[in-house]
């Protein structure tokens, strides 16, 4: 699965399964929440297996820069919290980091 794809989907679920938890946790949701928040963990798990590298470590810490960004827009689209400056600013340079990481010249 390319990047550009399972990363984005891998951030939606992984963020969404652990903002069940913090629903659950933190404002007092029903444990109900909690099974969705599982399947979609699971789910983010899937998805990052996806991406095709040499280094578990070197898919993590591109989708690392990804994560970031996403929590930003979780954050504005799904919390109501419009990102301030600073957020995109510290997006951006994510984002900018992830891309160097995927596009890298390596070596065979």
């Amino acid at each position: 699965m390319p990047a550009a794809l399972a990363y984005p989907l891998a951030a939606l679920a992984e963020i969404a399964g652990c903002f069940a938890i913090w629903a659950w946790w933190r404002l007092g949701a029903s444990t109900l929440w909690l099974v969705p928040g599982v399947v979609s963990l699971v789910a983010f798990g899937w998805l990052l297996a996806q991406v095709e590298a040499v280094a578990a470590g070197r898919a993590f810490a591109a989708y690392g820069g990804i994560y970031i960004a996403a929590s930003a827009l979780w954050m504005w689209l799904a919390e109501g919290h419009r990102p301030d400056r600073w957020d995109l600013l510290g997006a951006t340079v994510c984002l900018l980091g992830a891309a160097i990481i995927l596009a890298a010249p390596r070596g065979a």
